[in-house]
């Protein structure tokens, strides 16, 4: 098979995205934008109420990202003009059939204009409430399948899923299908649903008992099929659903492992959160994270993010050009380049070594080589001795002496929750000893090699990586940059449902500001009290309140109703 130039192939086409607000959905974009801009269009799927609310999201979640830097760069004070050709906003929900879509006209456009699909909208906390990583994972792949069969000039459906929809297994793990794995009964588990969120609306649970319960739900059904967590159990249904009902829809269906920070572009180390490996190096950095669960010789399979995109380009059009049943990519490094949890942990610790972590006193942290333990009971044995028996120490002198030992105290009860935590959510990662056979997506390195394409540009070999290179000099430098940035932004005052103050730290360039109310957005009414004249209650904000707003407090964005969180933030 030619693939033949994969950026001639993206010249003229209308493409879909959905999970814009997401990591690998960020780099997606930016990837098309800047090594194709004569790509037609990009309709992007926003979980928004209406156009004007999506674009507003769009620019403070996602063109605000550093991960556009090259992009503004290079088209300077043309950018928002290209941006307005080059993109159309569709405010919608994946959760719902039709995806949410309320114009109709923009319905008809999308059936009639679209060539190519993307999916990567999810759910990716691992201990979401059932409900709610149900709607989107699950329910949010079969509506994108149903309605990619309205369109009529579609030639391809790319699907993010994860490898981990494997579950717990062992050795070699080959890129198969999932239709009916395990037993897996998608209507049973939505009947589980409903009948729990029945019985706890029956007996008038408040909303912080529901949430509990959801989530506990979703582990606990998750475990019961052999998966660790709700997020991955909810992606293994949504992949399995795709694969049943895609009839004659030319569908990819990318798994990725643990996604890492850019290893070259747009720029080498871009991270955006802390969450897994990055968990750890930022627990390691400031001195949180002592000891571990996990066996010394497991690998960790871990992937740049920009690999992971250009695996689903490349894969994009292949199978837009030649649609085939080898449609399932596993892009990770545990087969090709393998990489030791032991050995992550070792680059972490020496890179804080010679380069500390400066705390709020400004002091440089003093690291450690993290304890590995082997089993669960030899790691709550030692944590029992050396943090949680001071630990209860410190409250009883606490009580005799006057709270004397109270930051003492809140900063080792800090530590001992940071750690217990990771190791409940990670804990089955730390413990894995599958292999992700990458065949097919060698066979598409192979073709690309051998075709007219553009292999320096959609690059997604992981034996190129050197990873103590990589890690020392790329991925922690950049987890590094977004632990400061993090530390440099003020706490700004927020009200969760309710009406209840608490504070929280704004991960965005933030100043004194105005907070913006919708009366009802997402699931959640949250009443404003007359004496809240920060607030402003209206279910739009028009361009020339925006404008003005801006105008008082800066060039800082406005703060939003995260739907379904419960929080006001950026």
């Amino acid at each position: 098979m030619e693939l033949g130039s994969v950026v001639e192939f993206l010249e003229n086409k209308t493409i879909l995205v959905s999970g814009v607000t997401g990591f690998v959905a960020k780099v997606f974009i930016e990837k098309i934008l800047r090594v194709q801009p004569n790509v037609k269009k990009l309709y992007l799927l926003v979980r928004a109420a209406d156009t004007d609310s999506a674009a507003l999201r769009f620019q403070n979640e996602v063109l605000a990202k550093d991960v556009f830097n090259v992009l503004k760069e290079k088209w300077g004070t043309r950018l928002n003009s290209f941006i307005s050709e080059k993109i159309t906003f569709v405010p919608g929900d994946i959760s719902s059939e039709d995806l949410g879509l309320k114009d109709s006209n923009l319905k008809e456009e999308l059936w009639n204009e679209l060539d190519i699909m993307v999916n990567s909208a999810a759910i990716t906390k691992f201990d979401e409430r059932y409900d709610v990583a149900f709607g989107i994972n699950t329910l949010g792949a079969i509506h994108l399948v149903n309605f990619a069969k309205k369109c009529v000039k579609l030639k391809v459906i790319v699907h993010v899923s994860t490898a981990y929809v494997a579950g717990e297994r062992t050795g070699l793990i080959l890129e198969n299908p999932l239709d009916g794995a395990s037993g897996l009964d998608f209507d049973a588990e939505m009947k589980v649903i409903d009948q729990k969120l029945n019985e706890l609306k029956t007996k008038g649970a408040p909303q912080k008992e529901i949430t509990l319960v959801m989530k506990n739900l979703g582990t606990e059904r998750a475990k019961l099929h052999g998966w660790p967590n709700t997020y991955v159990f909810t992606k293994t249904m949504g992949e399995m659903l795709m694969q049943q009902s895609k009839e004659n829809l030319s569908l990819v269906i990318i798994r990725p492992t643990v996604v890492t920070g850019t290893y070259k572009e747009p720029f080498p180390g871009w991270v955006e959160d802390l969450k897994t490996i990055n968990t750890l190096f930022a627990g390691s950095a400031q001195g949180n994270l002592r000891c571990l669960v996990g066996e010394t010789k497991v690998i960790m399979d871990v992937i740049p993010v920009d690999m992971v995109v250009n695996a689903m380009i490349v894969a994009m059009v292949a199978h837009a050009k030649q649609p085939s049943d080898a449609n399932i990519y596993h892009v990770g490094s545990s087969l090709r380049n393998p990489v030791t949890l032991v050995s992550i942990l070792d680059h972490g610790f020496v890179y804080f070594t010679k380069k500390p972590w400066i705390n709020k006193q400004g002091k440089p942290v003093k690291v450690s080589r993290i304890i590995l333990f082997s089993s669960i009971a030899s790691f709550h044995g030692y944590m029992q001795i050396r943090y949680l028996l001071p630990l209860k120490g410190l409250q009883v002198a606490n009580t005799v002496f006057h709270n004397f030992f109270k930051g003492v105290y809140n900063d080792l009860r800090k530590k001992v929750k940071f750690v217990m935590r990771v190791v409940e959510i990670y804990k089955p990662y730390f413990y894995f000893n599958g292999i992700f056979d990458d065949t097919n997506t060698e066979k598409l390195r192979m073709t690309a090699r051998g075709s007219r394409t553009e292999t320096d540009l959609f690059y997604f070999d992981p034996d190129s990586i050197e990873w103590s290179d990589y890690f020392m000099n790329t991925h922690i430098p950049g987890v590094e940059k977004l632990l400061q940035q993090k530390r440099s932004f003020p706490k700004t005052k927020v009200f969760r449902s309710g009406h209840v103050p608490s504070y929280k730290t704004i991960t965005e360039r933030v100043m004194p500001m105005t907070f913006i109310q919708s009366s009802r957005m997402g699931n959640t009414h949250f009443p404003v009290s007359n004496r809240d004249k920060t607030y402003f209650q209206r279910q739009r904000l028009s361009k020339m309140t925006l404008n003005v707003l801006r105008n008082q407090i800066g060039a800082a964005p406005i703060c939003f109703w995260k739907p379904m969180s419960g929080i006001y933030a950026l």
